[in-house]
């Protein structure tokens, strides 16, 4: 018989799937393998009949440069007692299965592991290399390298937001877009960064103190208020939803939307826009101030998940389908497959990303003491500041009348000096948005009170 392997997507889509278990296949078809393509994820292995597509070079060469999962993709995660009752060996022997490549986040990958131990006890073992994805970019690869699917997911994040940007210096108003990521903010600063945006907020900024509904909130207005400082009646806001899911239950229910809740007690957040329920807050605030501003949200979600690749994801992707068949014939095993910038192929065992204490892979963060994210603070979020010219040589005669310098919201306990201006609050209120950076910067211990900077 001859001999196959087997393929599946798990987690959630991100563009790119397609074009890697096209190459996958397109590989191993040349060298006279059987691609066997399992529907719904892990389901297939834990019942009695999967469902499966036998993929070809003609199939392959169709869904390569798609978006989406031509594989139906689940989230199914077995327990031991899958293991135990349930597990499809049968569908392994009958077809001669050697190989088992998986697409996914580190919960697939780890998974693939489980199966592979467990056919190796049942003394047919097999090779598991796994392909890692996620549009969160927050997968600690080596020297930076992205995880696929985050360009193409903000590169069309990125087209959204320059028409709702455009939208907003038409119309007068503010938007308020919220991005995906929930351990990090690599998708809402990658969007931010690329189309300028006034103000972008995302977990990583709050390293030195608790995050909290009001921080927020104020870090947005303080934003608008420079900007009508600067006689600009319009702006945009990018926040990514891991501020959010960083919050404390007490501070949801301070915030004043309601929710429905799960059998553990926890608010259903996935149910909800975030974009939404931030421009809900933030509208309560302008009004609370007095200030005229419209503002509306937008949702930066699922529809870049499923994107057409853009051609880095293609290119990308292609070399780690590829690189699948490198590593199987060098018998690697247990590994995922990296490809660094110069397009070499080389095993990642999850053991060297885990933690060794709790075994979990920490998040990669937004590294918030680089020069990128400093010079995005300075010279993008920042720019609303008014310059100060240098003085004539004779300052004393020449000198301006001294302006009030004003305080707003501090950055929440990034380093840099986001929200100093030199002119005069004109917020009818300016007591209600100015506070004290010592004060918003104290590193008061909160639920994200460790360190978060390094990335």
């Amino acid at each position: 018989m001859k001999e196959a392997i087997a393929i599946l997507t798990g987690g959630g889509p991100a563009p790119g799937m397609n074009t890697v278990v096209g190459s996958v296949a397109k590989t191993f078809l040349r060298k006279g393998y059987r691609v066997i393509g399992l529907h719904e994820g892990y389901t297939g292995l834990f019942n009695p009949s999967p469902r499966t597509v036998d993929i070809d070079y003609p199939m392959a060469d169709g869904i390569f440069n798609q978006g989406g999962s031509f594989l139906q993709m689940s989230r199914f995660k077995p327990k031991d007692s899958d293991f135990e009752n349930n597990f499809n060996l049968k569908f392994f022997t009958d077809n001669n299965i050697k190989l088992l490549v998986t697409v996914g986040g580190d919960d697939t990958a780890s998974t693939a592991n489980r199966i592979a131990k467990f056919l190796e006890a049942k003394k047919y073992p097999i090779a598991n290399i796994h392909v890692p994805k996620t549009i969160d970019n927050d997968l600690p690869l080596p020297k930076g390298t992205p995880t696929f699917g985050y360009e193409s997911a903000k590169d069309k994040g990125a087209v959204i937001a320059r028409a709702v940007y455009v939208d907003a210096r038409t119309s007068g108003n503010w938007f308020v877009l919220a991005a995906m990521g929930r351990s990090a903010g690599h998708l809402a600063f990658g969007i931010g960064e690329a189309c300028h945006y006034p103000m972008i907020v995302i977990p990583e900024m709050f390293d030195k103190t608790e995050i909290t509904v009001e921080k927020i909130v104020n870090l947005v207005i303080s934003s608008i208020i420079k900007r009508k400082i600067m006689g600009m009646d319009y702006g945009a806001a990018v926040i990514s939803e891991g501020v959010f899911h960083a919050l404390s239950d007490e501070e949801i229910r301070k915030s004043g939307i309601h929710f429905t809740y799960d059998e553990h007690g926890h608010p259903e957040l996935g149910k909800v826009s975030k974009a939404h329920i931030f421009n809900e807050m933030i509208e309560m605030k302008l009004k609370e101030l007095g200030l005229k501003v419209k503002s509306r949200p937008v949702e930066l979600g699922y529809e870049i998940r499923c994107q057409t690749p853009i051609a880095y994801d293609l290119t990308y992707c292609s070399e780690l389908g590829i690189g699948v068949h490198k590593l199987f014939t060098e018998g690697k095993t247990g590994c995922m497959v990296y490809v660094d910038s110069e397009g070499n192929v080389s095993p990642l065992y999850l053991k060297d990303l885990q933690d060794p204490t709790t075994g979990k892979i920490p998040p990669r963060l937004v590294d918030i003491k680089s020069d990128k994210f400093s010079s995005v603070v300075e010279n993008i979020i920042n720019a609303s500041r008014n310059p100060r010219p240098p003085n004539p040589p004779d300052s004393r005669r020449h000198r301006s009348p001294k302006r009030k310098r004003t305080s707003l919201p501090a950055c929440c306990g990034a380093s840099a000096d986001w929200h100093s201006v030199s002119s005069p609050i004109i917020s009818p209120k300016p007591e209600a948005v100015t506070s004290s950076p010592r004060e918003l910067s104290s590193g008061a211990p909160g639920r994200r009170s460790r360190d978060y900077t390094s990335g």
